[in-house]
């Protein structure tokens, strides 16, 4: 049992909703969040997950095991349209994709007869723009790690002594920030990125983005994994890998990976719906 008062006051205002639900991706806040609730309110805490085109399958698959770990109820609801309007990819995006995630959130919790449904947000997310800050507000979802001045660091730290595996996993975005503003999400871009991605994890390599440009996927990884991303026979298994999920051309971005690369080519200041900073 964590002992320490930010922790405790977390749980006691678990406990005071009585009965609630958990926007569950699997990730460090949301599966931190959920084993809390859990230990406030037992089987009357659910965690629902979004299964989507912009989730990919080993993170759907983590989700679930994460949960089962956990000990709470999961529910996993099937959404397999882009909307038209997120389907156009404005530089909005996230925020009108939040808004129809997060609505079908609210929508299952609401069958359940739950009226209290939560999200990871935590007190690091205040210091930047982060993906549809203002569609969780407006929706009325609570954010309990953020009104508990919980730290992504301390979320790591207390994750670790409840002994979750996700105290150390890496950030995470959905599929759809793979793509540039203004250009059109596709089915069949995103499986390309899904794969591709699937690839480097398979190879080691924790912290990958494959951009996909078109026919073009721009490569992503941190400096520590240059080098070994541009060795020899590696590089060429790349290339010939990713041009088999259907990239015609395969290059890398020698700034390495960085949160949210396409918000470099826009002015986040600009945005009235909440910008992306991650992904």
């Amino acid at each position: 049992m964590i002992q320490h008062p930010k922790y405790n006051n977390l749980l006691a205002t678990l406990k005071r909703l009585e009965h609630l639900a958990v926007a569950f991706s699997g990730g460090v806040d949301s599966s931190f969040l959920l084993a809390a609730a859990k230990d406030a309110l037992g089987d009357k805490a659910v965690g629902i997950t979004i299964d989507s085109p912009a989730l990919p399958r080993y993170e759907l698959e983590d989700a679930v095991a994460i949960a089962g770990l956990i000990g709470a109820r999961h529910i996993i609801v099937k959404s397999p349209e882009i909307e038209d309007e997120v389907k156009l990819n404005p530089v909005n995006r996230c925020y009108l994709c939040k808004k129809v995630e997060f609505g079908a959130v609210i929508e299952k919790a609401t069958s359940l007869g739950i009226r209290h449904v939560l999200d990871g947000s935590n007190a690091d997310d205040l210091t930047d723009y982060r993906p549809g800050m203002n569609a969780i507000k407006e929706l009325q979802v609570m954010s309990p790690l953020l009104e508990a001045g919980l730290t992504k660091a301390e979320i790591r730290k207390f994750s670790r002594e409840l002994n979750l595996p996700t105290w150390d996993k890496p950030a995470y975005a959905c599929l759809f920030s793979r793509i540039p503003y203004g250009q059109e999400i596709r089915l069949e871009d995103l499986e390309k990125v899904e794969k591709s991605e699937k690839f480097f994890i398979d190879k080691g390599f924790r912290t990958v983005r494959v951009r996909c440009h078109g026919e073009l996927a721009r490569i992503e990884v941190t400096v520590a994994d240059r080098v070994k991303l541009l060795g020899e026979p590696l590089a060429t298994e790349i290339s010939q890998k990713l041009k088999s999920f259907g990239f015609k051309y395969v290059t890398v971005d020698i700034q390495g990976y960085r949160m949210g690369s396409f918000n470099e080519s826009i002015d986040l200041t600009k945005l009235k719906c909440g910008g992306e900073n991650h992904g």
